[in-house]
């Protein structure tokens, strides 16, 4: 099943994990030693993750690393994007209007 990528990281345990992997792919023991949650539950996370394809899995050995899949990320950060010039305009219009009240 193909999940939302935004439904994704609409969950703050995994935007938690996306944030440790994001510098150095980790083993699922690694990542559940940083929540107060049972392995498992980190499991179901990371599944959800692999599913919208944020995360990947690389076997070495008998252990699963998973790292953060930058290309999927830059999908997140180009719907964002649009969102960010909107504000950027609203704070120029409000930092003129500002300017204009002051020298009045």
């Amino acid at each position: 099943m193909r999940r939302d990528i935004f439904q994704a990281i609409a969950d703050p345990t995994r935007r938690a994990i996306i944030t440790l992997i994001a510098l150095q792919a980790m083993t699922p023991n690694a990542i559940a030693k940083h929540f107060d949650t049972t392995r498992q539950a980190v499991s179901k996370h990371l599944r959800i993750l692999t599913e919208c394809e944020l995360v990947k899995q690389e076997y070495k050995g008998r252990e699963i690393y998973y790292s953060l899949e930058i290309d999927k990320m830059k999908e997140i950060d180009k719907w964002l994007e649009q969102f960010r010039k909107i504000w950027e305009d609203r704070f120029d219009n409000l930092d003129k209007l500002l300017t204009k009240m002051q020298k009045k």
